[in-house]
């Protein structure tokens, strides 16, 4: 089940504030997600806020939203910002850190809604742990779905949760879809999911010129402003393999039932076609806070802060197939949603310390492919059947991949 709200409830039926715990707040999706509370504290208020280590970031957050919990990655960091919110005489908010922390924010008994926007594979226990306590969740941390996609969707029917999706994309196609989706896309008249992406920094670069690229190219994203792990994603297109993943377990479709698109404008965030042969869009302007207002407010709507978008300014809509030679991460994401099992996890784990040896310039940007297809070939395939064995998987997965990097 994605989502259990009805369609046909109103603003009227809104009877408190709701309570909201950002995981993630220092990211971009979490500052932005915070900018769009900040505009609607008559709904909402914060009461957890979560963050790696950037305690220069985290403060100010505390200091405007006044959470009753704040979470660090590590200890000696929470200490840091006790010491740091100690010496401003803010005593409303507890410091905690760790695991616990997260998962701890992310259950408590009075949060209705969880940003879940922690990049990468450490954002999946707090993830799980939100959604077995059947909360909202927003879902931005893609990597829980491609990691554990069945065991969250199962946790998601058993605990009666909410999960909504905040990649824009994911949560185009769930605009422009019927509300009853879940009950199978084929009855509902759905022939096709169109994901569009832009293409990315190198969409025209000549490829032999893809061995030289640096870091800061690579997260120089022609429309988004996104943090470093999923820029890069972006330039290798990574990002929308793992969103073709994220789609197939979302909407409950097959690979065959979704397709990538090309569109450089990030006007349209992506696509759905019927079988009559009507194609629904969502436009908007390339902006997170479209899709945080509409996942925080489902089925209301609330103000963004997003510009209006000015169609004419717009003027052309561009479209084409996605070249599979220059960008071999798209084939490999079909390729392990395809396989099943732990593929798909082994795909993002071996991505993740692909993508971080490259920020750290040990490897080549056209080593990440091949980093990641030796990976996957390396790993059986088999079904997890618990959290543990996909963590598992995944910790063998970096081991391999971190070899094949000592070996380059």
């Amino acid at each position: 089940m994605i989502e259990n709200i009805s369609p046909n409830s109103s603003a009227s039926n809104v009877e408190r504030i709701q309570l909201v715990s950002v995981l993630g707040s220092t990211g971009s999706v979490g500052a932005n997600t915070l900018d769009v509370i900040s505009r609607n504290l008559d709904r909402y208020r914060v009461f957890g806020l979560a963050a790696n280590t950037r305690v220069d970031l985290m403060l100010p957050q505390i200091q405007s939203f006044h959470p009753q919990f704040a979470v660090m990655s590590d200890a000696s960091a929470a200490q840091q910002l006790r010491e740091q919110l100690s010496h401003l005489g803010h005593t409303g908010t507890e410091v905690l850190c760790g695991d616990e922390g997260l998962e701890f924010i992310a259950s408590h008994q009075d949060v209705d809604t969880v940003m879940a926007a922690i990049v990468g594979s450490v954002g999946l226990a707090s993830t799980m742990a939100a959604v077995e306590s059947g909360k909202k969740v927003l879902l931005a941390n893609k990597e829980s779905l491609v990691m554990a996609g069945h065991l969250l969707m199962e946790a998601v029917d058993r605990s009666g949760a909410t999960i909504l999706p905040i990649d824009s994309e994911h949560n185009a196609v769930f605009q422009c879809m019927p509300h009853n989706f879940r009950q199978g896309l084929e009855v509902n008249g759905v022939r096709k999911i169109l994901l569009t992406g832009s293409g990315g920094p190198f969409r025209q670069t000549e490829r032999e010129l893809l061995a030289s690229v640096t870091p800061d190219q690579a997260c120089a994203h022609p429309n988004w402003d996104m943090g470093r792990k999923i820029s890069v994603d972006s330039a290798t297109m990574m990002n929308k393999g793992l969103e073709f993943i994220e789609a197939c377990w979302f909407f409950d479709a097959s690979p065959d039932q979704v397709e990538i698109v090309i569109h450089p404008q990030s006007v349209i965030h992506s696509m759905v076609e019927y079988l009559d042969g009507s194609v629904l869009a969502q436009l908007g302007n390339p902006d997170m806070r479209t899709p945080i207002a509409h996942c925080l407010a489902y089925p209301d709507r609330i103000d963004s802060g997003v510009a209006r978008l000015d169609i004419i300014a717009t003027a052309r809509l561009d479209f084409e197939a996605p070249d599979l030679e220059r960008f071999p991460c798209l084939r490999l994401a079909d390729e392990a949603v395809r396989a099943g099992g732990i593929a798909m996890a082994v795909l993002n784990a071996a991505n993740e310390i692909a993508v971080n040896a490259f920020l750290e310039q040990r490897i080549r940007f056209i080593d990440i492919p091949v980093i990641i297809e030796k990976v996957l070939d390396s790993r059986p395939s088999i079904e997890p059947e618990s959290l543990s064995l996909v963590k598992e998987a995944d910790q063998q997965a970096r081991r391999v991949a971190t070899e094949y990097i000592q070996a380059i």
